[in-house]
């Protein structure tokens, strides 16, 4: 090759390299709305493992990324005015951190690329068309299968051998309430349990149902995954215990505040996910061509500070099945 060429070819991959350096640099936007308020514990340790997910990818707040944030704190009016107000900043992707969060987004947007960290079932809600072609907007992860909510009952049966009555704690406007009751009630019969419903749309009507719930004998608790029991955790904690009602919680992020057990995906892990896929969006691949994804891992997380509280003697098999144990 002769000298010239060979500075010419220099001089261009040069260019190539400053463009690259360049795009890298060049401040992209986020949107993050969240259903859970901005001083809760829960909802900022997501959001340190997303913004370290996408740390390990190279994107760093004030350097080549921009992260506007919206806390509704349960409030279903706030959550789509927040939606529509974060829409109207154009950002170049949007993280729905759950399954309410995604059809306002949906509703003030089609186009904006969508990313959500947790739902239970996406194709139901129709914010994708299945779940290996989303073939829209929006891709992200679930958070649980509809048969879980079986094993729900299952687990409870085995912690509280004595229960004869179960309170599900659901949200009502929830449309995948409907395959997790509906789930629950295929296996109740074979447990000899009885099944109830308390609606925790809000804290007046979570109270009065648990209340209700409590003056059943042998009656346990079944909280099921929903944007306003993790909302309402701390109530529903402090009321199980009240009325020493065995509980079992969808994720380990009640059994830390005090909850008795859970059996669910691992929370953070989601948000660390739904880093890379904002990062894969951010560089140019389309929602409509990652598929969703589900957790390929279940915890089973149990606080034996509780159990000796309500009186329970954890079976030792749960014990041995127990990916963390707090003492």
């Amino acid at each position: 090759m002769r000298r010239r060429e060979f500075i010419g070819l220099l001089g261009g991959m040069t260019a190539s390299w400053s463009f690259a350096a360049y795009a890298q640099e060049t401040m992209r936007r986020i949107g993050v709305l969240s259903n859970l308020g901005e001083d809760d514990a829960e909802g900022r340790s997501r959001n340190d493992a997303f913004v370290q997910g996408l740390q390990r990818r190279g994107w760093v707040v004030g350097r080549n990324l921009q992260i506007d944030y919206r806390w509704s704190n349960g409030d279903a009016d706030k959550l789509r005015a927040d939606a529509a107000d974060l829409i109207a900043l154009k950002p170049d992707v949007v993280l729905a951190t759950s399954g309410v969060s995604i059809l306002p987004l949906q509703r003030a947007s089609r186009d904006i690329p969508l990313v959500f960290a947790q739902t239970i079932d996406p194709v139901g809600l129709g914010v994708v068309e299945s779940l290996s072609h989303p073939g829209g907007n929006a891709t992200g992860f679930t958070q649980i299968e509809f048969g879980i909510t079986a094993k729900w009952l299952e687990l409870l049966k085995q912690m509280a051998p004595a229960t004869t009555h179960v309170a599900v704690l659901r949200d009502p406007f929830d449309p995948a309430g409907i395959g997790q009751w509906a789930a629950m009630q295929s296996v109740a019969p074979v447990l000899a349990l009885e099944l109830s419903v308390v609606n925790i749309r809000d804290a007046d009507a979570l109270e009065s149902g648990v209340n209700k719930a409590a003056r059943l004998q042998n009656a346990a608790l079944l909280i099921t995954s929903s944007a306003p029991g993790s909302v309402h955790r701390d109530l529903i904690i402090r009321l199980a215990a009240r009325h020493r009602l065995p509980a079992i919680y969808p994720y380990g992020f009640y059994v830390k505040a005090g909850g008795l057990f859970c059996y669910g995906p691992d929370t953070l892990d989601q948000y660390r996910s739904a880093a890379g896929y904002v990062d894969r969006i951010l560089k140019g691949e389309k929602p409509a061509d990652l598929p969703v994804q589900a957790p390929t891992k279940y915890e089973l997380v149990i606080n034996r500070n509780t159990a000796k509280a309500l009186g329970i003697n954890v079976p030792a098999a749960l014990l041995a099945a127990a990916d963390e144990v707090i003492e």
